[in-house]
């Protein structure tokens, strides 16, 4: 973790072209360039076509690619990718965010701090996509938690339109953490704090502030990764417990 050398990767992606062309223009490229060039080593070359495919990043350590939405996008590339040699998926995580709103009038409020504070757990309904490579000996996950700016369109729905709004851009801040997910029995580190030694799906849900459809996809990627195992039930809910007979 190097937050210096994340804030000049932050500024290369921020400044130049991108600065010109505006928020927004560009989709959420400015997170995911500042990404790239942080992930980034000496020797290393971006935007590299590998069979098929276009790797964000590859180099003597292997291929970087960049995920910022939808990991079924990554599918195809691991299925290619894997069998060369060590890939490593980054995904962002705004642990500490601010709101700026953009009105259809043109008007952009002050920003202000989201209540909302992000969790590992978040990843996993994302990494349910890609769940038959979980145990792939050179697969590696490695989730960066930032502080982000995020613009929003105030073009949903109620008085002030914003349930339902549109996320436009999301500018990186600063890096607070890393988190390394390197092998099956990592996939522990995933699970959200507080949870009990037994839960069911609505405790889990709970703990990870995650709405019921996504701590379904998170429960089946953790018991695919064997990170947790069902012990039982509690009057109809399934019991789920941390699987320790795992390294």
């Amino acid at each position: 973790m190097d937050p210096a050398r994340f804030a000049a990767a932050c500024e290369a992606a921020l400044t130049g072209d991108r600065a010109r062309q505006g928020i927004g223009t560009l989709g959420e490229r400015s997170l995911h360039a500042a990404l790239k060039e942080y992930f980034r080593c000496p020797g290393d070359e971006t935007e590299v076509p590998v069979g098929r495919f276009v790797a964000d990043i590859r180099g003597p350590g292997g291929i970087t690619e960049v995920q910022t939405r939808d990991f079924s996008r990554l599918r195809g590339k691991l299925e290619h990718f894997l069998p060369l040699g060590p890939v490593t998926v980054v995904y962002p995580i705004p642990a500490l965010k601010w709101l700026v709103w953009l009105g259809e009038d043109g008007s952009i409020t002050p920003r202000r701090k989201s209540p909302k504070q992000a969790q590992a757990c978040e990843v996993l309904p994302e990494l349910s996509k890609i769940k038959p490579w979980l145990g792939h000996e050179n697969l590696r996950l490695c989730l960066v938690f930032l502080e982000v700016e995020e613009y929003r369109l105030q073009n949903g729905w109620g008085n002030n339109g914003k349930r339902g709004s549109t996320r436009y851009e999301r500018l990186p801040l600063a890096l607070l953490g890393e988190l390394w997910v390197r092998s099956l029995s990592d996939y522990r580190l995933l699970l959200p704090a507080g949870l009990p030694e037994e839960f069911t799906a609505k405790e889990f849900a709970k703990a990870g502030k995650l709405s019921p459809k996504k701590a379904s996809f998170a429960l089946g990627t953790l018991r695919e990764a064997g990170a947790i195992r069902q012990v039982g039930k509690r009057g109809r809910a399934f019991l789920y417990g941390r699987n320790t007979e795992r390294g």
